[in-house]
């Protein structure tokens, strides 16, 4: 497959590809609706980014994220503003994860 062009697109990739739950990010870790409590970042694992941005504006920017959390045996999709638009708090909780992704 070609790389996705548009958010919509990404996201329909990976729930094709199995990453069924809706990933939120908090500064512990990462929740979903499917499972109580929190996975640490330290134990997710980044297998797909795909960064966008806005036809009209460069600093439109967004990132979608394919995440498997082994620690409770599922795989979730994460969307967040990326680039100057994303709030600092969020900025470091994404640079946590994917740093994890290295680790």
């Amino acid at each position: 497959m070609d790389a996705p062009e548009t958010i919509t697109e990404a996201v329909a990739f990976l729930e094709a590809e199995g990453y069924r739950d809706e990933l939120v990010l908090r500064r512990e870790g990462l929740t979903c609706a499917a499972v109580a409590g929190v996975h640490p970042f330290a134990h997710a694992v980044v297998d797909h980014t795909f960064r966008f941005e806005g036809p009209s504006d460069p600093a439109d920017e967004a990132i979608v994220l394919g995440i498997s959390l082994p620690d409770w045996n599922r795989k979730g999709v994460l969307v967040s503003a990326f680039g100057p638009s994303v709030e600092p708090e969020e900025a470091e909780l994404l640079i946590a994860l994917t740093r994890s992704r290295s680790a």
